[in-house]
């Protein structure tokens, strides 16, 4: 009963260090529109700088996705912090845009280092027989952070002084006491090998994966994609459309997708993965059309029920698409396929958004968010339709 309580306690730590990770990536989101005023740069230029941190995201995957599993879960994850630490450094000394760029592609560093380690330092830190809860437990830190991150600078840019400063400050005080709780708890891997040893992981599809991959891959794509926008431009929307100026409203919009995501994949288990891709699909599809309303109709509203709605759907789909993605892998090949489906996926974050960005120039951000909308419908519609025809299901 001890150890179990213990190894609880530890499970637990080990997700709040996960949290205080991932909130540092979200938390520039509601102060861009300061930015904008600081450094005069455009609405593009803040997709942009949005981007940098999913291209950090995909470069660590691709080249140390697997490195915890070599010299341990303890030493990427103190690495992940660091990395972390000093995406707040530069946020914290930027006096131009090249900081923020900086700023930004190490926080996407840290989190490509912590999303797969972490994950899986917090599921090996539970008691024997608790692999469910634990998932959940990642699960709650890793899209929980994301949505902390929005509400802390948010409502610290709004009710405190040095709205540009005091939220990275907070969380560089964070991170050092993450870095504490780390050293203080045990590592997993038994069996260490030298950094040396470790080779880059080249993303691959077995031929009995494809069929899956391909709809699995667009639901997380579009996804990834509508986190995107929310992330990066609905608080300029909010401020320019419909002249909402509290930034704790801003993060907190934002806050609600995550933490709705949470919601949905904790609904996978009930629903099954055979009806959670579709069901995610035509979340995703509601959510999408419901943010076309609010860009047509300038309503809050919408906008809410647009973040709550497609982040269940964004839940749904995405875990079910790496349920029916690892189900469907070989043994010997999961870790390299799901590795892809993420590189796909953070894609989304990226391609999508710096595609609104181009667009809002010449046509301004209701008419980039419209055609933005527009093709993801049209990729998670053939996604759905395909699912309907073609159920997949997961064999583990």
């Amino acid at each position: 009963m001890d150890g179990d309580r213990r190894g609880w306690r530890q499970c637990s730590l080990g997700g709040a260090v996960f949290a205080v990770c991932m909130a540092g990536t979200t938390l520039p989101t509601p102060l861009y529109s300061l930015y904008q005023e600081k450094f005069g740069f455009s609405e593009l230029t803040v997709t942009v700088v949005y981007a940098v941190y999913a291209f950090g995201v995909i470069g660590v995957l691709l080249l140390a996705g697997n490195t915890s599993d070599a010299v341990g879960r303890r030493p990427v994850l103190l690495a992940g912090l660091g990395f972390a630490a000093a995406s707040a450094v530069c946020f914290l000394c930027a006096t131009g845009l090249g900081w923020l760029y900086a700023g930004r592609l190490l926080s996407g560093l840290s989190a490509g280092l912590f999303t797969g380690a972490a994950t899986a330092y917090v599921m090996e830190l539970a008691p024997h027989g608790g692999v469910s809860w634990a998932t959940f437990v990642a699960t709650a830190a890793n899209m929980g952070g994301l949505g902390c991150g929005p509400v802390l600078a948010g409502v610290l840019a709004q009710y405190a002084a040095w709205p540009l400063y005091l939220p990275f400050a907070v969380h560089l005080a964070l991170v050092a006491g993450s870095a504490a709780v780390l050293l203080w708890l045990p590592e997993t891997v038994r069996e260490r090998r030298p950094l040396s040893t470790v080779r880059p992981r080249r993303p691959g599809l077995p031929p009995q994966v494809r069929a899956v991959f391909g709809p699995a891959a667009i639901a997380s794509f579009v996804g990834f994609a509508l986190f995107g926008v929310f992330t990066s431009v609905s608080p300029a929307f909010l401020a320019q459309s419909l002249d909402v100026d509290n930034h704790a409203v801003s993060g907190l919009v934002v806050a609600l997708a995550f933490f709705a995501s949470t919601a949905g994949q904790l609904a996978v288990g009930r629903v099954g993965v055979e009806r959670s891709l579709p069901l995610g699909c035509a979340g995703l599809f509601a959510g999408l059309a419901l943010l076309a309303g609010a860009l047509r109709w300038d309503l809050l509203l919408l906008v809410v029920l647009s973040a709550l709605v497609g982040g269940v759907g964004q839940g749904l789909a995405f875990r079910g698409a790496m349920s029916a993605v690892a189900g469907a892998s070989p043994p010997d090949r999961r870790a390299s396929v799901i590795s892809t489906l993420f590189v796909v996926a953070y894609a989304g974050i990226s391609v999508p958004v710096i595609g609104v960005g181009v667009l809002t120039g010449p046509i301004g951000l209701e008419g980039a968010g419209l055609v933005f909308i527009a093709c993801m419908a049209v990729l998670v519609s053939t996604a759905a339709v395909y699912l309907l025809r073609r159920p997949v299901g997961a064999r583990t």
